[in-house]
């Protein structure tokens, strides 16, 4: 199941939209649908009306869902409310606009002429819709120590953990992040940790914080050392050379002893606010993403003349290969303002001099191997096709070091300006498979990412190895890569399934391998949303 990647609001405004009402203006209400197949739509949300109003700007938002991996196609219809029932049918209709997500979010804003229907104009009417992603995406970083904790254990010293606990709307405690076991140790300094803000305390810097430092026991019978309350606002104070310590109370202890001063001190080293950015933060900020495509021609395909070949054109006009490019591509194509994407083949003999190559332009013009849209990679391998002597073997590390030597002179730049997303479709049968796994360990410290899609029933045992999602991909020196960047599927699982299944499972991870990179990077997007400029 696709993973919502976050909430996105829409602010909606009108202008000159058509007067439909006599002796005043008319009374405009938005209403967002959503396409769910077919002709078929569904209403997600709807603006409150305004009454007598060319030119409105409408206070409520809309909310929706967004997913990078969907084609989220999107209808706005604007409809002079004359009556008080809920069903728009009876209303009239000032003109709509049909887009994608995709479309708003990496524009930003979005201007558009209304149509009453395709191709006939809404009078002067133009709708703008802007989108903002809503999340408090700040994090509480800590780095926490304790001193002279009480000794717990019969044999040893204790074995010190931490609890969080903010108030629930119930009156009760709710847990929001427990650190590790130290084990026998009574001044214990526990690693840094993050915790949404979200969480932590629901981004109320003066909520009660209840902290407890808990002696871990295998069966489960913890002892508490002791426990003290505070809020973020105090846990902030402390940074550089100050620290904030809180005395550790036993509260059974306390009763008992007079004597009693504390079981220890917990003391906050550092406490920061730190901003989390997300895949929307990069994209909405000036990322461009930059879509190359790199198609088998080996052999193994079989003869595309013949029926059973995977280059096989269909009578209908498709064939796997086909299939993967549109489907994947229809996607990324809206986050690429240009439209131009290279497009290389390898594992075949290319004229004039018949030669193997591994990274051939499939416009035959290795200077400007681009095509116009994903429309233009379907033409240029057509024509490509019969013009190339399908051979071998099946390299891919070339064409992955060839988009790295471009996303390698990007990360120079040292800005989160571009990523680069490599679409490999191939029958799976690889013979540099080492050359390979040593490319990819190179581009996990790079922008960018590698989709495999496999074609046919072939064995794909070596795809799946290099998609590292059963353990780190490695080198065949032992290097490991730093990040997951391949995600391999084959198509076979989608022969059956809507068209977009494919693209949403094959783009799923794009978001956080991107977020991941320049996570590590530690670099910001190039233009702050407002509310994100600390």
């Amino acid at each position: 199941m696709a993973q919502c990647v976050t909430k996105v609001e829409l602010s909606i405004s009108c202008e000159n939209l058509i007067d439909k009402d006599v002796g005043s203006k008319s009374d405009p209400l938005c209403v967002l649908l959503q396409n769910v197949g077919g002709d078929q739509w569904a209403e997600l949300d709807r603006t409150e009306k305004i009454k007598n109003c060319q030119k409105p700007e409408f206070s409520k938002k809309l909310l929706i869902d967004y997913y990078f991996e969907k084609v989220q196609k999107l209808k706005f219809g604007i409809y002079d409310i004359d009556n008080k029932s809920y069903d728009l049918n009876d209303d009239d209709y000032l003109g709509g606009v049909e887009c994608t997500l995709g479309q708003i979010v990496s524009s930003k804003t979005l201007t558009r002429p209304l149509e009453l229907k395709k191709g006939k104009p809404a009078g002067k009417g133009t709708i703008t819709i802007s989108a903002e992603e809503i999340k408090d995406t700040r994090i509480v970083s800590l780095e926490i120590e304790a001193q002279n904790l009480d000794k717990k254990d019969f044999l040893g010293k204790s074995d010190p953990f931490l609890e969080f606990y903010k108030p629930s709307d119930g009156g009760k405690w709710q847990l929001v992040y427990r650190s590790e076991v130290i084990k026998n140790n009574l001044n214990p300094c526990w690693r840094k940790f993050s915790v949404p803000l979200q969480t932590f305390c629901g981004g109320d810097f003066n909520k009660p914080i209840k902290v407890h430092c808990t002696d871990y026991d295998s069966d489960g019978s913890h002892d508490l050392i002791g426990s003290f309350e505070t809020n973020l606002s105090q846990l902030q104070k402390a940074g550089g050379s100050s620290l904030v310590e809180f005395e550790c109370i036993h509260p059974g202890k306390k009763q008992k002893k007079k004597s009693y001063k504390n079981s220890g001190i917990v003391r906050i080293k550092s406490c920061k606010i730190e901003t989390e950015y997300s895949f929307l933060d990069y994209v909405m900020g000036g990322c461009q993403i930059n879509f190359t495509v790199g198609i088998d021609f080996t052999g193994s395909n079989g003869d595309p003349k013949s029926p059973d070949s995977l280059h096989y054109i269909s009578p209908n006009g498709i064939n796997e290969y086909l299939t993967a490019i549109w489907s994947v591509g229809n996607v990324v194509q809206d986050y690429d303002t240009d439209k131009l994407f290279p497009v290389f083949g390898f594992g075949a003999q290319v004229p004039p001099n018949w030669q193997v190559s591994h990274e051939f332009a499939l416009n035959f013009n290795p200077n400007n191997p681009y095509c116009q849209g994903i429309q233009g990679i379907v033409d240029a391998y057509r024509q490509a096709l019969p013009q190339v002597r399908l051979y071998g073997p099946t390299n891919f590390s070339p064409i992955i070091n060839h988009v790295a030597r471009f996303a390698a002179q990007s990360a120079q730049q040292g800005t989160a300006a571009q990523y680069f997303i490599l679409l490999i479709i191939t029958d799976g049968e690889i013979t540099d498979l080492d050359q390979t796994r040593q490319a990819i360990v190179n581009a996990s410290k790079l922008p960018m990412s590698v989709i495999i899609v496999g074609v046919g029933n072939a064995d794909f045992r070596a795809m799946e190895f290099l998609d590292g999602d059963n353990g780190v991909l490695k080198s065949l020196t032992g290097e490991p890569a730093v990040r997951d960047i391949v995600q391999f599927v084959p198509f076979r699982q989608f022969l059956n399934a809507p068209r977009e299944a494919l693209s949403q499972t094959v783009l799923a991870e794009v978001p956080k391998q991107l977020v991941s990179y320049y996570k590590m990077q530690g670099w910001a997007p190039v233009k702050l949303p407002g509310a994100k400029q600390e």
